[in-house]
């Protein structure tokens, strides 16, 4: 059966301010391995630059993305009905996201996150408004790509499994910081009806416990239903497991200016290839690929590649492959 889109992603949109601090900025290591900002009470902390850009989110950069990868997608997502939310509606439509499911909040303001940038590491502060989510009637799609969402979520967890069921179509999820926080028994009627679940090693054990052997931890989380398991681990790489056989991928050599999207664009690359009909494998490049594309540049949709692009690496590149491990 033919569908209107390949990918409709579901989750909130901001306005990011990226403040680029200077080099006297102290990083406090404990004794734990965690890194706090050391940031001078009461006093004016110099920001060396300052990006403002527009559009952004889990769900968003997935939408934009996989447009630039030449797939047909759609976006869920409610904005502030103000400048701002009318300014982002506008950047989604010009990055070929249809206009079909964006609301406007008649209530509410738009979202808003101050990223500190600091030796290309990001500490995002973060503000959501508080929204009422109601699963559109959505017209036929191959996918779709839930990620984070304000407070208030919590009936899509019920929407969202009713609908995969009824239209059989696959689903990724990216569970955000709300979501990760509900704990994995609110989570489970997602994570049963999941394709892929895409989790940094970090979320992975906020889910199902701190297990540091990758293959153990990917049963776990196949045990609760999960058919595909996707794990990033930063600088180390990644992996993912269809269930049978679990695969990594070494990150792929390229400048790094910051982080903020790394996983999105993974995410992003990886079902743009199950949908284009790549292996996993294959995903896991593309992913890989894109995420190392975005790092190299401020925000998290400027580097998103095109399919030409992302194809042309891989062919200069063809040694590099993920392996079963």
């Amino acid at each position: 059966m033919k569908t209107k889109f390949d990918v409709i992603s579901i989750g909130d949109t901001t306005l990011d301010v990226f403040l680029e601090l200077e080099k006297e900025i102290k990083v406090i290591k404990e004794k734990n391995g965690k890194e706090y900002l050391g940031l001078l009470n009461a006093e004016k902390i110099p920001v060396k630059k300052l990006t403002n850009i527009l559009a952004v989110g889990n769900s968003a950069n997935v939408a934009v993305g996989s447009s630039r990868l030449g797939l047909k997608t759609a976006l869920y997502t409610v904005l502030g009905n103000d400048e701002i939310g009318k300014e982002m509606a506008n950047v989604l439509q010009k990055e070929g996201v249809a206009k079909d499911y964006i609301v406007f909040d008649k209530k509410q303001k738009s979202n808003f996150s101050a990223v500190l940038n600091y030796r290309a590491e990001r500490t995002i502060l973060v503000y959501h408004e508080k929204r009422t989510y109601k699963l559109p009637k959505f017209a036929s799609t191959k996918w779709i790509y839930y990620s984070s969402l304000a407070e208030g979520h919590e009936v899509l967890h019920l929407e969202i499994p009713a609908y995969v069921k009824k239209y059989k179509v696959l689903l990724g999820f990216n569970p955000g910081s709300h979501q990760l926080n509900e704990g994995l028994k609110k989570l489970r009627p997602i994570l049963k009806v999941t394709t892929v679940l895409f989790v940094n090693r970090e979320e992975a054990q906020i889910l199902v416990g701190k297990e540091r052997d990758i293959k153990k931890l990917v049963k776990k989380l196949h045990k609760e239903g999960v058919k595909i398991v996707a794990i990033t681990d930063g600088p180390k790489g990644s992996y993912a497991s269809d269930g049978k056989n679990v695969y990594y991928v070494k990150i792929f050599p390229a400048p790094l200016v910051e982080r903020t999207g790394a996983g999105d664009s993974f995410s992003t690359g990886f079902i743009s290839a199950l949908i284009y009909g790549k292996e996993i494998q294959e995903a896991m490049c593309w992913g890989t690929v894109n995420s190392a594309s975005v790092i190299g540049k401020i925000g998290a949709r400027e580097g998103l590649l095109k399919k030409r692009e992302l194809e042309n690496i891989l062919k200069k590149h063809p040694s590099f492959k993920a392996k079963r491990i």
